[in-house]
């Protein structure tokens, strides 16, 4: 289904087959589309201003990702072009030249049908491990997690690095950046099993590691569309799927998140991070994502420091589900290259990593399931 929205459009719809509905504002597209869930495409004309233009698709990015929009313009002009792109305008074309506006059209709707979230194979859980804010461990706990996971080669998980710029899943496990996510966007729409094995980088029995892009630069080719596309044939390939993730909300994290069965959110006992920890909250609230399905781990929460596990669990509205606890050999196994759960795994953090598995769905590890109430006891 596709709308179309112009206060000018004295000539009338610009391609070829005519819309499902036409709206004369942009103060009306919110009504048009609640009313048709179904749409798959919103045309915005050429008298719709480019300011109303990129602040209804940047709100759409986040409340009907799959929602493709093409702006139509008199003159398609090199900063129009570059302001529209990155508010997640799929295209801009012409409006005169009927046959590039319907092969845009053709493309956003094709485009929108293969984002349509696929039925997930049973047992293939992807678990994004998330903070607001850097140096808080996430990174460590990925790595530890999805060695948890793989329980020695038992499970098959895929740590999935999507922090595009400075992704460190390659150096924490002492892997080469031979290949990973950059050279999948050659692939981009075409990606099958055959193609995803080429990407990855074995690491040990059981997990396999798609690494972040090199530089900062090839990082910027690999779109929310590619995500989604990797993670919906991963999810075919793996049991787990373990995705770790800047400290921020791109629209690449929002394609993880989408399709995400677990929510893992790091958080330390200071003040700052607390405070991203609860706007992280909030978009997830905003996103509409399952509150059953958010865990709360804090680390380092042993630590004394002026904040209790209790005025941690007041500050976010939510207990914590996994309390990971201060240790100098978690520094030490991340300069040897080699995660502590693996090197250790009866180590109280390696437990605590024990505990967040079993929160998330794994029911055979029974030490994790005790490690909460063995690493600290009775909580105040």
């Amino acid at each position: 289904m596709t709308i179309y929205c112009d206060p000018g459009s004295l000539p009338g719809y610009p391609g070829s087959a005519e819309p499902d509905c036409a709206v004369p504002e942009p103060s009306l597209l919110p009504a048009a589309l609640a009313e048709r869930p179904d749409a798959q495409l919103v045309v915005l004309g050429p008298g719709v201003p480019l300011d109303e233009a990129v602040a209804f698709t940047a709100r759409q990015r986040v409340e009907r990702p799959s929602l493709g929009v093409v702006l139509l313009r008199d003159r398609v002009e090199v900063d129009v072009l570059a302001e529209a792109m990155r508010a997640g305008i799929r295209e801009v074309v012409a409006a005169g030249d009927r046959d590039a506006v319907d092969a845009a059209c053709a493309r956003s709707l094709d485009l929108t049908r293969r984002l349509s979230p696929a039925a997930p194979v049973a047992g293939a859980q992807v678990i994004t491990v998330f903070a607001g804010k850097g140096g808080v461990g996430k990174s460590t706990i990925a790595t530890n997690l999805a060695v948890t996971l793989a329980a020695g080669g038992r499970r098959r998980v895929c740590l999935v690095d999507l922090d595009l710029q400075f992704g460190d899943v390659g150096i924490l496990l002492q892997l080469p950046p031979e290949r990973g996510l950059a050279d999948a966007v050659a692939m981009a729409g075409r990606l099958d099993e055959d193609g995803v094995r080429s990407l990855i980088t074995p690491y040990r029995p059981g997990i396999d590691a798609l690494l972040a892009p090199a530089g900062p630069a090839e990082g910027d080719q690999v779109d929310r569309e590619l995500v989604t596309e990797l993670l919906g044939v991963l999810t075919t390939m793996y049991d787990y799927i373990v995705v770790d993730t800047p400290p921020y909300v791109s629209d690449q994290v929002l394609a993880a998140l989408d399709r995400t069965d677990w929510f893992v959110l790091v958080v330390t006992p200071d003040l700052p991070t607390l405070k991203s920890a609860r706007l992280t909250l909030n978009t997830f609230e905003m996103l509409e994502y399952a509150p059953e399905r958010r865990l709360i781990l804090l680390n380092r929460a042993d630590s004394e420091v002026g904040l209790t596990v209790a005025d941690v669990e007041k500050a976010l509205g939510q207990p914590a589900a996994v309390l990971m606890p201060s240790s100098r050999d978690v520094p030490l196994s991340v300069n040897r290259g080699v995660p502590l759960a693996a090197e250790r795994p009866t180590h109280p953090v390696a437990r605590a990593m024990g505990a967040l598995a079993g929160r998330c769905g794994v029911q055979d590890d029974a030490p994790a399931r005790r490690a909460r109430g063995r690493l600290f006891g009775r909580r105040r």
